[in-house]
């Protein structure tokens, strides 16, 4: 067991103890018997595992419903699968989940353009995080202090890009 006056980090332990002079020892990776370094939980993190276990899922639930939607009912029957759902759902399932993927899309869509204001409404230019320019002038003339920070304003660009067309 290590001295309570030492301090332990990944890479070493540093012993402080008044006992003996100050001693630097190396972590081994193979030193099972260490306290520090490896937490003792071994393996794969439970989030790769759920992906893990999910994807095969996912790949299995596929190839069942594909082999029920397509094998003739006859070789069901001689496999021993006799209750199975009706053929109608392997076709109305799929149909019904792209439909309403659609109208989702479609839903979102109509939110937005419900939610952005009239392209002649001021508030597309202005809000409440509008800055106006202010006009600070300089008392001296060799310096030009720097503009504070404001919106610039539609005529100005309108100016510069329209009427400077040197």
């Amino acid at each position: 067991m290590e001295s309570p006056h030492s301090v332990n980090s990944p890479r070493r332990t540093l012993s402080l103890s008044k006992q003996r002079r100050a001693t630097v020892s190396f972590f081994d990776p193979d030193d099972k018997t260490s306290g520090f370094g490896l937490s003792g939980d071994h393996g794969p993190k439970p989030s790769e595992v759920y992906g893990f276990v999910g994807s095969i899922t996912t790949v299995v639930a596929t190839v069942i419903f594909f082999i029920w939607a397509y094998v003739p009912e006859s070789w069901l029957q001689s496999a021993g699968i006799s209750y199975y759902p009706s053929r109608y759902w392997a076709l109305a399932v799929p149909t019904y989940v792209m439909v309403t993927i659609v109208l989702m899309l479609g839903f979102y869509i109509g939110l937005n353009f419900i939610s952005t204001p009239s392209p002649s409404s001021l508030n597309t230019v202005f809000d409440e995080f509008s800055r106006d320019p202010s006009s600070n002038e300089c008392s001296l003339e060799d310096e030009k202090p720097i503009d504070p920070i404001s919106d610039i304003g539609l005529d100005r660009i309108n100016d510069i890009m329209f009427n400077n067309a040197t």
